[in-house]
């Protein structure tokens, strides 16, 4: 029945062979690895993947790719109506309970999703897809009520409602357990007030999940998450903040004043928001480093091509040494990137804490966030410091990738944590 339902689901796309190469300056292809290739050769993969994988990419060549130039300049793309589509193609339920319209499958469907993203010729809609799909809703999936779950995730999985996660603050954005918005109890109600920064989705969300300070005491103890709908009273959306990349994604600063809701609308047990929210993190960060695998494959092919064909000194840009060897070392590093992806996946599907590993793909996948499209534009000249090509764009949205979802120096604290090299006398997180 499970595999007719996916059938059924899959069914309504055909294939659609990748581009290698968006580029209008580019006219010949580069390989990057043996052919043929299928990512059922992967042993976290099947054929079923494939059919996922498949069905998004005619989805975003269709829906989404077309758009993205007019998106990035109106710095917003219509969340409402392409989460809609998304949801009915069942895009936002991949790894959720088919009792709340989910398709039932195993997180690393989750995981091919996210790399099939990487498809999106800009950073800010896979960004936040990835929120919606994967970042708001895990703990309400996990630790919320049933009544939560149909008031919320049912809708968010079909695409009817868009989702935002409220973590960060102004001086509390890595530093969770230093977060100063709070949820006090009045009788059966909370009263919430504070403010919240950087929210991705947040000027077109019906809901958040938003993480307040719920109780006095220890900062990982006295937390809570709370579905909180976007259009009761007290709720403000102050601006769209303007960044340097993800320009067709809306970030949000939010301020929350005497907004009052029942204590019912909170996620699972008073005061383990914190770990609720640690839990979300590892799978976000998963999701973050898959999202930029085939980006970072396409940069490098492109750019590729395009110094095949471009002379300079009387010969190809891509004969000299230093290009072709500097494209190999880059998608070397990539290839590493998708091992340890693929491996936290697979550890993550036997219940093992993966929360090490996890950290370390997120600090690898920022730190060639900034290495990748960096290299790349180098050999682009004078053309990559256009607007004209994508790795002018990825070079401004691949950046955030070191920062958002905690930053690369959280990611060496829970490593060094691990490891037992982090100081005793030192916070951590």
């Amino acid at each position: 029945m499970a595999a007719a339902f996916r059938k059924l689901r899959f069914s309504r796309f055909c294939f659609l062979p990748r581009s290698i190469c968006a580029g209008k300056y580019c006219k010949t292809a580069s390989n990057v690895r043996f052919e043929p290739y299928e990512s059922t050769h992967e042993s976290i993969y099947s054929q079923e993947h494939t059919e996922l994988r498949t069905s998004l990419h005619k989805f975003i060549e269709k829906e989404i790719n077309p758009f993205v130039d007019e998106w990035e300049n109106a710095k917003r793309f219509p969340a409402h109506e392409l989460f809609k589509k998304l949801g009915s193609a069942g895009f936002f339920g991949v790894n959720k309970p088919t009792k709340y319209g989910g398709l039932g499958l195993d997180y690393s469907f989750s995981v091919a999703m996210a790399e099939e993203l990487g498809s999106i010729t800009c950073g800010g809609v896979p960004m936040a897809i990835g929120v919606q799909a994967d970042m708001a809703t895990p703990a309400l999936v996990n630790y919320g009520s049933e009544e939560l779950k149909q008031q919320f995730l049912v809708p968010t999985i079909a695409g009817d409602f868009v989702a935002c996660l409220g973590v960060s603050e102004s001086g509390a954005g890595s530093d969770v357990a230093s977060i100063r918005t709070t949820a006090v109890k009045k009788g059966d109600d909370y009263v919430i007030n504070g403010s919240k920064l950087w929210i991705t989705n947040g000027l077109q969300a019906d809901w958040i999940c938003l993480l307040a300070n719920t109780s006095e005491g220890h900062p990982h103890r006295n937390k809570s998450l709370i579905c909180v709908p976007m259009n009761i009273p007290g709720i403000q959306r102050a601006r769209n903040i303007s960044k340097i990349g993800m320009h067709s994604s809306d970030t949000a600063e939010l301020f929350f004043e005497d907004v009052r809701l029942p204590q019912s609308f909170r996620i699972g047990q008073e005061g383990m928001g914190f770990a609720y929210q640690m839990f979300q993190f590892v799978e976000e960060r998963i999701f973050a480093g898959a999202s930029v695998l085939l980006s970072f494959e396409r940069l490098i092919k492109e750019t590729a091509a395009y110094c095949a064909q471009r002379k300079a000194f009387g010969k190809s840009i891509l004969d000299n040494q230093y290009v072709h060897f500097r494209l190999a070392e880059l998608q070397t590093e990539v290839e590493l990137l998708r091992s340890i992806i693929y491996r936290t996946t697979d550890l993550y599907l036997k219940g093992k804490d993966v929360n090490q590993l996890a950290s370390m793909l997120k600090l690898k996948a920022g730190r060639l966030g900034r290495e990748v499209p960096d290299a790349c534009l180098q050999f682009w000249g004078g053309m990559g410091y256009t607007s004209d090509v994508e790795v002018s764009r990825a070079y401004r949205d691949s950046r955030l990738l070191s920062i958002g979802g905690g930053a690369d120096e959280v990611m060496l604290s829970i490593i060094c944590k691990y490891m037992g090299t982090f100081p005793k006398d030192q916070t951590f997180l």
